[in-house]
């Protein structure tokens, strides 16, 4: 029998992974809240359900998806809670085994199954609000806009397309909706993600229309930055770079994850590129536009890498000097191409390798941000810690790059506000700057 309790229909959502599940849990948390119940974004209130939306895109994400269900698996046990649900990648994914493993979760569901969690909860899916995200898991002022769904590559270390599916492209309009609905609740910075950007438009229009989006979105009143993510090398449509000079609105700045330059790696990891495409696309980039900021990732460890391989990724680094890079250490998928190579690169020497690809970016990143040293930028302003104001520049998205740090005192700053910052110091990952007057 159900018990009696204070706490129902208070729903406290957990997001784990990439910032394609943080916009999951928004419009979770927007249907939910459209069905009269209140919702918290991974607070300690007084929930009484609890709906964690988990990651499985590599080891390390798993873990901690599990560990996250298992913690509060605990809190059910010690009636802390009543209710348990799990969605995301990783439940998508390993469902069966999970229910067979942890069945004390009340249910499981999949990526594409927020209809079903909504009636397990009682409530309806309203159509009338797809594309409408009114409790952001961001601040106030920035958000992330999926403008696809899924992946049609076939790159041989990523389970992304077993557990989101083939490549759907949002039409146009809809996304300009969504856009429009962020900035009427004050978002002045939109992201956009995919799981590959240049795909986008192939399946509904026959053609990539990337450009076409970004010119639309262009076009909507309110919003002052535009910044592109997961962006395919292979094929890479140059219009994208014509679009983003064109559009003022649109941040100079391409996240293009690359994951390595070794011909034989990436002709394993089947990439469909060559080191001598990459090289010449960069610098096509960097020439048709000089002031863009390319933050790419790489990945090391992969079957059959070797120390050459690894030297000459360093060696590539360095000559092209990217102003953002991130490392990922390999692990096997199940059910990859990838899975059926033998994983012969042990984890301390995948450790030690990425360790060693950060160390030389470390120094790129570090001659970067002095160049910036004298300059007025301007900056938008996403947080206070302590007595330091922090925010970003165009060339910086939120987590995961650089950050403009300005001292609090005899300053005033509104939060989610953009100001010019004169740059008076750097360090390998921050810009340090006092607010032009």
């Amino acid at each position: 029998m159900k018990t009696k309790s204070l706490k129902k229909d208070r729903v406290n959502l957990i997001t784990l992974g990439c910032s394609k599940n943080m916009v999951d849990s928004e419009e979770i948390a927007g249907q939910l809240a459209a069905n009269q119940f209140q919702v918290a974004h991974e607070s300690d209130n007084d929930a009484n359900i609890v709906i964690v939306n988990t990651c499985g895109f590599i080891d390390q994400a798993k873990e901690e998806s599990i560990n996250t269900i298992i913690e509060q698996v605990k809190r059910k046990e010690d009636g802390q809670i009543e209710k348990l649900y799990v969605t995301g990648c990783l439940s998508q994914r390993y469902k069966e085994d999970l229910e067979k493993e942890i069945p004390e979760v009340d249910a499981y569901f999949g990526t594409l199954d927020l209809p079903f969690l909504l009636e397990e909860l009682g409530a309806d899916y309203k159509h009338e609000l797809i594309g409408e995200r009114r409790h952001l898991t961001t601040p106030d002022h920035y958000a992330y806009l999926k403008i696809s769904e899924g992946c049609n590559r076939t790159c041989s270390f990523c389970a992304i397309p077993l557990m989101r599916g083939k490549h759907v492209s949002k039409p146009i309009e809809q996304i300009i909706t969504e856009a429009k609905g962020l900035v009427a609740n004050g978002v002045k910075e939109i992201m956009l993600i995919a799981q590959e950007l240049t795909y986008y438009g192939l399946d509904i229009y026959k053609k990539r229309e990337l450009p076409k989006l970004m010119r639309a979105l262009n076009e909507v009143e309110g919003l002052e930055w535009i910044r592109l993510h997961y962006a395919y090398p292979s094929k890479f449509p140059m219009e994208i770079i014509d679009a983003m000079a064109e559009c003022d609105k649109v941040c100079n700045y391409l996240d293009m994850p690359l994951q390595h330059i070794s011909d034989p790696v990436l002709q394993r990891m089947r990439r469909h590129t060559s080191k001598e495409y990459t090289t010449q696309l960069i610098k096509d980039i960097r020439d048709r536009l000089p002031e863009i900021a390319i933050r790419t990732t790489m990945l090391v460890g992969f079957p059959g890498e070797t120390q050459e391989d690894i030297d000459e990724l360093a060696a590539f680094i360095k000559e092209m000097k990217f102003d953002r890079l991130g490392v990922f250490e390999y692990s096997h998928e199940e059910n990859t191409s990838g899975a059926e190579l033998q994983d012969d690169v042990s984890p301390e020497e995948k450790a030690d390798r990425a360790a060693y690809i950060m160390d030389v970016q470390q120094d790129i990143s570090l001659d970067c941000n002095r160049s910036k040293i004298g300059k007025t930028l301007k900056v938008l302003f996403d947080r206070k810690e302590g007595n330091k104001f922090i925010g970003r520049t165009e060339y910086d998205s939120p987590e995961v790059d650089n950050e403009v740090i300005v001292a609090a005192e005899g300053t005033y700053i509104r939060l989610g506000d953009f100001a010019q910052v004169k740059i008076i110091d750097a360090t390998e990952f921050d810009l340090m700057g006092e607010l032009v007057k």
